[in-house]
């Protein structure tokens, strides 16, 4: 029997699938007429809608397993939810303008769908749910990479992306089949009894799909070439939104099936802290000889999922367990303003200069200060600059470590961090202090459309926020993680 909890706890999907009717069939009435951007509008018009009318209708009151234990709803679902859909609407506005993506309405449908997909990732409590969340995910963005058909760096990344994610997706599926196998269930509140040489064997498993879904090394070598050659305001989705769900589940998954007083804790603790370590190191060190903007942002955004990493090592420490998930929760929000905001700019930009090289930047502060004030912004932010979210997003992960004891692991952060600084102040030298060679950049502007002012104000403002008032914003993240202790 449907009650009203069951009804809250999938109103954001229920909406995100009405959603995607209406654009289903309005792109057919509006085909006719021509009018390319309109599909755009209703779609952020609507994910707008989604927003408000969850935030104030989908907010749990308390945790509750809601059609027969498949799906958690709780508050790090809810949070996640809110995320993902903001991500998306910011990601419309910036495919309204994008040759080729932005006037054909399949695009925006396959971006709701992936939505739906995330949003029950972040709220999966069984197995197979997880999976089939996983995988509804996936497809659209498979196609997504590769939607430019006449772009060769796009079909090849589509092509990449849709066989390493099926391979990645089969092992992690044999890991999932293999704790059925040996426990009888698929739900992760019931699921125990592992032995040490099975449970060492399922973290790997599991751990390889994960890894390639957040793209942590070394299962990350597929995301330079895929965020290179996808359109880019899908690559900044799936850098941000995709990488947070797969994080959401990262934590659900692994607090279920392996408890910080479990007597696996320390086993998984371990791998995931020499992930950490690797996928920030290898992700900082590659990213310094970059010389294209989006292969850099790929390295770059690798070495962030290792930052992100650090504060899911400390949850199985009993005393820093809460504040590890708020800290990761924390640090996925202002990610995902930071990077959309990044990978925004760059659509922006190369849509009138027509390159990806970090050379073509030259002169950018004077052909439109406006968006080289927002790249400022956001790569400051990257860096982990203060007042910017990104600063106090590091200090929360690293703070969450310390508290675990792994004070080794947070200064392996710290001095990566450094590393990084150095390629993003390039980027920024190139901006504001090299010249167009042989030209006048005023005669050479940048103009900036609509839904690119909007989105890129809302987001500059929003990273800005985070990194000033964050009490607020991390005591969202905290309520987050309450739900899974």
């Amino acid at each position: 029997m449907f009650s009203s909890s069951m009804i809250m706890a999938i109103l954001p999907e229920l909406l995100l699938l009405t959603l995607g009717l209406l654009v289903l069939i309005f792109d057919i009435i509006w085909k006719k007429k021509e009018s390319g951007r309109n599909l755009g509008w209703l779609t952020a018009g609507g994910l707008l809608l989604i927003l408000v009318v969850s935030a104030f209708l989908a907010k749990p009151a308390e945790s509750a397993l809601v059609f027969g234990g498949m799906l958690r709803y709780d508050m790090m679902g809810y949070v996640f939810k809110m995320l993902f859909i903001f991500g998306a609407m910011l990601t419309t506005l910036f495919m309204m303008d994008s040759e080729k993506l932005g006037n054909r309405g399949e695009s925006y449908i396959l971006l709701l769908v992936a939505t739906i997909g995330m949003n029950l990732m972040a709220s999966a409590a069984d197995l197979i749910m997880l999976y089939l969340a996983i995988e509804t995910t996936s497809i659209p963005m498979y196609i997504l990479a590769g939607f430019l058909r006449d772009d060769k760096k796009s079909t090849e990344a589509g092509l990449k992306y849709l066989l390493f994610g099926a391979m990645a997706s089969t092992v992690m599926l044999y890991g999932f089949s293999l704790i059925f196998g040996f426990t009888g269930t698929t739900a992760l509140v019931a699921i125990t009894g592992f032995s040490v040489p099975l449970a060492l064997g399922v973290i790997v498993l599991i751990m390889v799909g994960i890894a390639f879904k957040i793209s942590l090394a070394p299962f990350h070598f597929w995301a330079p070439d895929v965020y290179e050659g996808a359109p880019t305001p899908i690559t900044g989705f799936l850098s941000t939104a995709s990488k947070a769900a797969g994080f959401a589940v990262l934590m659900r998954l692994f607090i279920g099936l392996f408890p910080a007083t479990g007597e696996f804790a320390d086993d998984w603790t371990m791998i995931m802290a020499v992930l950490a370590t690797v996928t920030m190191t290898v992700g900082n060190v590659v990213a310094l000889s970059q010389t294209n903007i989006k292969r850099m942002l790929a390295y770059s955004s690798i070495a962030h999922a290792g930052y992100a990493l650090v504060g899911v090592v400390s949850v199985a420490k009993l005393d820093a367990g809460e504040l590890g998930v708020g800290s990761v929760t924390f640090y996925l929000i202002a990610y995902v303003m930071t990077n959309l905001a990044a990978f925004g700019i760059i659509a922006a930009f190369s849509k009138i200069a027509g390159s990806d090289e970090i050379s073509a930047y030259a002169g950018m502060s004077r052909r439109n200060s406006g968006l080289a004030l927002a790249m400022l912004v956001a790569f400051l932010s990257l860096t982990g600059m203060p007042p910017f979210g990104g600063f106090v997003a590091k200090v929360f992960v690293f703070a969450a470590a310390v508290k675990a004891g792994m004070i080794w692991l947070a200064l392996v952060g710290i001095l990566n961090s450094i590393v990084g600084v150095y390629y993003y102040l390039t980027v920024l030298k190139v901006v504001y202090l090299h010249r167009m060679e042989g030209e006048n950049e005023e005669a050479h502007p940048i103009p900036l459309t609509r839904p690119y002012a909007i989105a890129l104000t809302v987001l500059s403002f929003a990273i800005l926020l985070i990194g000033v008032i964050f009490g607020p914003w991390f005591d969202i993240a905290s309520s987050a993680a309450q739900g899974l202790f």
